[in-house]
């Protein structure tokens, strides 16, 4: 059997596969590209109503907490940097494969600046929407928090405060894991 393919190699005509073309499977299979927009950079998503409720949980009632977390750009580089640890944590790294990552790291940062009164809206899925055919499992959901909890430390946000913002994420566990 290893035989076989070098004698394939051999009797290969060198002059017609310089000429042929390479196959676009995409376009022969009828798969077309998705376009990201030119001004978000994003995929397009189905259409959805846009609304805070979807962020999964109310602000904190006071302006404190986002404080804590250095305001909105505090906020966006814990977030920032709990994507990267995420793409880098073996547990997590392929949860993330094939996502929109412009998009996760918008909507993200809005839900976390929207819950911590930080002054900013929404404007992503709702939870059990946004999570939904992807499968996560309670150890899933155990790695990123911890993955959350490494990118608070980092950017010495007190321990406090973290609880405070776990707190709020924690009921949404039941619409992103599997059933």
């Amino acid at each position: 059997m290893p035989i076989i393919l070098p004698l394939l190699l051999l009797l290969q005509d060198p002059a017609a596969s310089a000429t042929q073309q390479p196959v676009d499977w995409a376009k022969a299979l009828g798969i077309e590209e998705e376009k990201r927009d030119p001004i978000t950079g994003e995929f397009p998503v189905d259409p959805y109503a846009q609304s805070n409720a979807n962020a999964g949980a109310a602000p904190v009632r006071s302006d404190t907490l986002a404080h804590d977390f250095g305001g909105q750009p505090g906020i966006r580089r814990m977030t920032d940097r709990l994507i990267e640890i995420n793409q880098a944590d073996p547990r997590t790294a392929a949860i993330f494969e094939g996502h929109d990552m412009v998009r996760l790291r918008r909507t993200l940062f809005e839900q976390f600046c929207y819950i911590l009164a930080a002054g900013c809206d929404y404007t992503g899925r709702d939870m059990r929407a946004a999570h939904k055919d992807m499968g996560l499992q309670v150890n899933d959901m155990n790695a990123l928090v911890e993955n959350l909890q490494q990118a608070m430390r980092e950017q010495d946000i007190p321990f406090a405060s973290q609880n405070r913002l776990l707190a709020k994420l924690a009921p949404m566990r039941a619409d992103v894991l599997k059933r």
